[in-house]
């Protein structure tokens, strides 16, 4: 690579879901600045993302979130090479926001437009802060994507398996407002779990009787409703404090979505003879999965490999890493390239 490309500092922009974000980084790895705005106070009333909320939101934030990581980067727009921004998949309206924000500037100052799609952007995460061997495997488990991928580079990803329903970030949200648990869900029942026993009931596993690699949680969900209602669907859910060991219940569910996601993907990195898997998305933050997974992974021979808790979540640092790859394979974007919900 030649030095002067080694130095690019390419400016991130994220704004696909509920987090409004900006990012400098340097040589595709160098953070200089992160900076994420949460939209979670706001849209915690409703138990989950408003959309139209969401994408007004971002608009009132974007631009100093952004003049807040230049200024934290000590790096005038001036300075910046190239503009990285996501533009798929994602809440329409929010990624409009971004990319229109993006193609502004890179239109102003003339700088190259790189488009990046949000989940390999994910994948490239764990990669920012560890060198890892290609090919290897790829978990991508949020709020809103459980997949699996092949991933033969920074830029070359194939899908391998999803989920058949909900993904596991979501299955996290559900649950938690079952409970009388804060939104987001992940981080709440994570800290209940803590002082409950994870074997007091055992809730269903989903395994494809394929034997292919494959996720499902709707089942895990419907099991817990029934498990807090009894077997009467048309019964109200009992209110948090009449709820009986609660960080049981929490405990439970949380180790069934962890095995789940364990098992199919450690079974998946042996079936393609991958010898490293990456874990990236918000789940990923879950203490348990990553013990569990790191625990089980070396058991097998398997390294495992998890972004720092800031990256998992949706960041723009990840976007502006792996906007450098695009940029440095020449792929950049029109001023006419559109976002897209898929």
């Amino acid at each position: 690579m030649r030095t002067e490309l080694a130095e690019k500092r390419i400016l991130g922009v994220e704004s696909s879901c509920d987090e409004t974000a900006a990012a400098v980084v340097r040589g595709g790895r160098e953070v200089l600045a992160s900076v994420v705005h949460s939209q979670a106070p706001e849209h915690a009333l409703f138990g989950g993302v408003v959309p139209e909320m969401a994408g007004r939101s971002h608009l009132q934030h974007i631009l100093p979130v952004i003049d807040e990581a230049l200024a934290d980067a000590n790096t005038r727009l001036s300075e910046i090479d190239a503009i990285a921004v996501t533009s798929r998949p994602g809440l329409i309206g929010s990624l409009l926001v971004g990319l229109s924000t993006a193609k502004g500037l890179a239109y102003a100052r003339g700088l190259p437009l790189v488009c990046v799609h949000h989940i390999e952007a994910h994948a490239y995460a764990a990669t920012m802060e560890t060198e890892v061997d290609y090919p290897c495997l790829a978990l991508v488990v949020s709020g809103g994507h459980t997949a699996l991928y092949r991933m033969r580079g920074p830029t070359a990803l194939e899908p391998l398996a999803t989920t058949l329903d909900d993904a596991a970030g979501e299955a996290f949200d559900k649950v938690a407002q079952m409970l009388g648990l804060g939104y987001p869900g992940g981080p709440e029942i994570s800290r209940l779990s803590e002082h409950g026993d994870p074997s007091a009931v055992r809730f269903p596993r989903y395994r494809p009787r394929d034997g292919k690699p494959g996720f499902s949680f709707s089942g895990l969900k419907t099991a817990v409703l029934y498990h807090l209602r009894g077997q009467d669907a048309l019964a109200p859910t009992p209110p948090p404090e009449e709820i009986e060991r609660r960080e049981d219940v929490a405990a439970s569910f949380q180790e069934a979505v962890v095995d789940v996601l364990v098992e199919q993907t450690l079974a998946a990195a042996e079936a393609e003879d991958f010898s490293t898997v990456v874990v990236t998305g918000g789940v990923a933050c879950n203490p348990r999965l990553r013990a569990r997974m790191t625990d089980d992974a070396e058991e097998r021979g398997i390294r495992a490999v998890f972004p720092a808790p800031a990256y998992c979540s949706d960041n723009a640092a990840m976007i502006a890493g792996l906007g450098f790859h695009i940029l440095r394979a020449g792929e950049t974007a029109s001023l006419h390239a559109d976002a897209s919900p898929r």
